[in-house]
């Protein structure tokens, strides 16, 4: 949601220009771009894990930020893939689990049960994310078609960042986090199956 009211901004004044300086250099590919956002990902678990806060943050950010600048790289150089969607949505996958993990690891006792509710919740809504995708013609300059939802990328990294900085909110934040996701996965999907039927009937 947030996605659709901060990217432009986002896109026209922190985006566009630093991707413009990136393809001067003849060397540079998206998928190393799409690669360096995913060692940020990681690099914020380790420093969830260590107690680093204000690193985890940062690292967190940055690691979307990259996300975003990759796909504007590509575009840029004439360089979009299939390859570098699959690797993208890999990366993306391996940083929330990377952050979910880590948050568990924290104190696995208590968190334990809730954390797996979050694995949980992502698993249902990237699945319906990308089911709908497959089924949905693409008519974007994405590499599949994109179907926004109330919870996406920047939503679970606000989420994470509280988790972050304020651990003894972990709990109800992790329960609304997980009631958020997977409402957002069961309305993406209803509003396929209406359309897909009002398809058919017609």
């Amino acid at each position: 949601m947030l996605d659709t009211y901060v990217r432009p901004a986002l896109q026209q004044w922190f985006v566009d220009p630093v991707a413009r300086g990136l393809t001067r250099w003849s060397w540079m590919k998206p998928n190393y771009v799409t690669l360096f956002s995913g060692a940020l990902g990681v690099l914020a678990a380790i420093g969830i894990y260590a107690g680093w806060a204000w690193l985890a943050v940062g690292s967190l950010w940055l690691s979307g930020y990259f996300d975003v600048l990759d796909g504007t790289v590509a575009r840029l150089t004439q360089q979009s893939s299939a390859q570098g969607a699959v690797l993208d949505i890999l990366m993306d996958r391996l940083v929330e689990f990377s952050c979910v993990l880590a948050l568990f690891a924290v104190d696995p006792i208590h968190r334990g049960f809730w954390a797996i509710l979050m694995l949980g919740s992502i698993l249902l809504c990237i699945t319906s994310f990308l089911v709908v995708g497959v089924f949905t013609e693409n008519e974007t300059e994405k590499g599949f078609y994109y179907s926004p939802g109330l919870m996406e990328r920047a939503e679970a990294f606000v989420f994470f960042s509280f988790m972050i900085v304020f651990p003894g909110l972990f709990t109800p934040l992790a329960i609304l986090f997980t009631l958020l996701v997977a409402w957002t996965a069961w309305r993406r999907t209803s509003q396929f199956m209406r359309q897909a039927a009002r398809k058919t009937n017609n």
